[in-house]
């Protein structure tokens, strides 16, 4: 039986934790009413997640590409105000970017959600699958 962390590196699979510890940060940091210092743990975690899963030089091209350079942009930017302590702006600023930086990704994730268990029964329900349906089909968050 193949374990699912056997076809990856060291660096890859210490990436991924640190990238499901910087999202866990992040969520703890919001349902504390913003604590900034949850929040900055989290985005330093994210940010060296991303960097070891898929390499340092795939992350700089990432993030410099000329198409998304406002994502690019709201998203530091973000950071930076959540590192001066304004959390809560600095979150909205940073999630404006996150979704014009990974907004391509999302119609992906969300046809492998469908095909989970529990969530997939959620996510077929009429009202939200026909909103769903028009996110996958275009291809890109409406944004």
């Amino acid at each position: 039986m193949m374990l699912f962390s056997e076809g990856f590196s060291d660096s890859r699979k210490i990436g991924f934790g640190l990238t499901v510890g910087g999202v866990l940060f992040t969520s703890l940091g919001i349902m504390l009413f913003f604590d900034s210092l949850l929040l900055t743990m989290g985005n330093i975690l994210f940010l060296s997640g991303i960097t070891l899963a898929i390499g340092a030089k795939k992350s700089f091209f990432f993030f410099v590409q000329w198409k998304k350079w406002k994502g690019t942009l709201c998203f530091f930017l973000g950071i930076c105000l959540v590192l001066f302590g304004w959390a809560f702006t600095g979150m909205v600023v940073q999630a404006f970017g996150f979704v014009n930086l990974f907004g391509d990704f999302f119609p992906v994730a969300l046809r492998f959600a469908r095909s989970l268990p529990i969530v997939g029964a959620v996510l077929r329900m009429p009202p939200l699958a026909q909103m769903l349906d028009r996110v996958i089909r275009s291809g890109r968050m409406p944004v």
